[in-house]
């Protein structure tokens, strides 16, 4: 009797919580109407060039830049903390720990069952991969994260129409309030902006994976790894059919490059258009129903990190495996 007394009242004190934040952000979206964003593909800078490189140019500060150096510190702390509990000797982790050896342990299986014997080969890249990209797309989840930043009233067309109210202080930095038309918002230069929302990172990451399988590729086969793109082993036996898997070896030369192409604009297209799906809901009914936009951008990005190392460890471990005569040898 005491437990159904305690799951009821715990059940109805959850329920009016959730209520009580309903009314709440229906005030605050009463005081603050909201504004829609500004959208744009290229990532904002943040700063004027900190430094010059010879050939590259000037080096500035963006705000997916500072997204994926915040991605990183949260993957080196979660290694550091694994790292400590194991230092001091614990058979068995607990907590976060637990957690985080859990997920590893899961990704090291998938990969043993998959690639055999290159399992501690491709593993380390997978999972850097899978970690990575889940922890940048939830970082997507933060509050703050593309709704506060710097304000450029050079941004905005037409600003007359707008209303800056202060807030605080910020040493000699004034923060405020947009209000006004939605056009307002686009003099907002979000400090953090999920990174996968940026081509470069995406197109980097892309370009990783790719040329980390041919090394692989080359390591297991050696240079009959090359016979896949270029096979001319038949074409002057069998002149006709060793035509055809010569133009199939260049065909698959072609399909490496067009991987890149793939995977960049898979995981860019999917998180980019949940930021914006997040920006158009939060501005047209902002109380309540983005949280459900939030919940379905996490099984999203969960799901794109899944994808991602998943198409990488199978294309890693097709590389480790011969092809035709090579194989047979």
């Amino acid at each position: 009797m005491s437990e159904t007394t305690t799951r009821s009242w715990r059940w109805g004190t959850n329920r009016w919580m959730v209520l009580f934040l309903i009314i709440l952000s229906a005030v605050f979206a009463g005081i603050f109407p909201p504004l829609r964003p500004h959208v744009q593909l290229p990532a904002e800078l943040l700063t004027e060039p900190l430094f010059t490189l010879p050939l590259i140019g000037g080096f500035q500060l963006s705000n997916t830049l500072v997204a994926l150096l915040l991605a990183d510190g949260i993957l080196i702390g979660m290694a550091l903390l694994v790292s400590r509990a194991v230092r001091r000797g614990e058979l068995t982790l607990g907590g976060v720990a637990a957690g985080i050896e859990g997920l590893v342990e899961g990704l090291y299986n998938l990969t043993e069952s998959t690639a055999g014997k290159w399992a501690k080969t491709i593993f380390p890249w997978m999972a850097t991969i899978v970690l990575l990209v889940l922890i940048v797309n939830w970082t997507e989840l933060i509050p703050g994260v593309d709704s506060i930043g710097l304000l450029d009233k050079h941004h905005i067309e037409n600003p007359e129409a707008c209303t800056f109210d202060t807030l605080f202080h910020l040493g000699s930095t004034e923060v405020v309030a947009v209000g006004g038309e939605s056009e307002c918002a686009a003099g907002v230069v979000p400090f953090v902006r999920v990174a996968s929302t940026d081509l470069n990172f995406t197109i980097g990451l892309a370009v990783v994976s790719v040329v980390v399988t041919q090394f692989i590729g080359l390591r297991a086969q050696g240079r009959a790894y090359f016979s896949k793109f270029f096979n001319t082993q038949t074409l002057f036996k069998t002149p006709m059919f060793g035509a055809i898997n010569f133009l199939v070896g260049l065909l698959e030369a072609i399909l490496e490059a067009v991987k890149v192409l793939s995977f960049s604009f898979r995981l860019f297209g999917n998180i980019f258009a949940g930021s914006i799906l997040l920006f158009v809901v939060g501005s047209l009914v902002p109380i309540f129903l983005q949280s459900a936009v939030l919940l379905f951008e996490f099984f999203v990005g969960m799901i794109q990190a899944i994808v991602f190392g998943m198409l990488t460890l199978i294309f890693m471990s097709l590389a480790t495996i011969g092809h035709g005569e090579a194989e047979a040898h």
